[in-house]
């Protein structure tokens, strides 16, 4: 299915699986916009540019930075996508903290940061791609397979990721007359830069134990799910996918 003349906005676009999710668009002929939240990620956020820009000419991409846990600056960076392609008919939320940590352990600045960063921004991504996605359009948002887990550690991550699953069904439901399906997808704990730090070796092993083929979730076993919700998929709507392996599921 193509996307020649469409345009999709991927915040927390330019690395790991917002990367990927990227590489899976612009060979369809998506216009990206690209968000990455700070300086730190700018190199990362460039090498991305580069390469898209090399192996697909004839696609128009660009890079935006913002901490998108200010709805100010989630308004200013619609508003600026538009303002550079004029329209925006995707919109795709990979932007996430993860936090492991015993409930009675964890201060109010961490549950703060938490529901800022998993909910919050969520949250107003969603209110502003309600109103500029274009009739037909599709929306998805990241959230996590602890969802559907019964564990400790994981509260104020699973918790601060749980709310998504209610925003996405509300702006399905208010969105569905003009055709725009919204979804959340579940990984299960994925190989990237932001699960190690949270975990042991003995940890890391379990979780690998959990899923097909005894390893983690790779982002490249997502971006293709995310890529057929916003092309072929578009009738699932106000629903969350658990691609986890086996990991774990409801």
């Amino acid at each position: 299915m193509s996307l020649q003349g469409k345009v999709a906005l991927i915040a927390g676009g330019a690395k790991n699986l917002g990367a990927d999710i990227a590489r899976e668009l612009a060979p369809l002929g998506a216009g990206l916009a690209l968000h990455y939240n700070s300086d730190s990620s700018k190199p990362e956020a460039e090498k991305t540019l580069a390469e898209l820009q090399s192996k697909y000419p004839d696609i128009k991409v660009r890079l935006y930075q913002g901490d998108l846990t200010r709805a100010a600056a989630v308004e200013s960076l619609f508003q600026s996508v538009l303002a550079d392609f004029g329209r925006i008919d995707i919109v795709i939320n990979t932007v996430g903290k993860v936090l492991k940590k015993g409930i009675a352990d964890i201060t109010e600045d961490e549950y703060d940061s938490m529901f800022a960063i998993n909910s919050k921004c969520a949250f107003f991504i969603l209110k502003e791609a309600a109103k500029h996605v274009s009739d037909g359009g599709k929306i998805v948002t990241i959230v996590t397979s602890l969802l559907a887990a019964f564990t400790g550690l994981y509260t104020s991550y699973a918790g601060s990721k749980a709310p998504v699953e209610h925003f996405t069904r509300g702006a399905a439901k208010e969105l569905q007359p003009r055709g725009i399906s919204v979804s959340a997808v579940a990984p299960g704990p994925m190989d990237t830069p932001f699960f190690y730090p949270q975990e042991s070796p003995e940890a890391v092993a379990f979780h690998k134990s959990q899923a097909l083929g005894g390893r983690l979730t790779d982002t490249k076993d997502i971006a293709p799910i995310v890529r057929f919700l916003v092309t072929e998929g578009g009738w699932i709507t106000g629903q969350t996918i658990f691609p986890n392996g086996g990991y774990t599921t409801r």
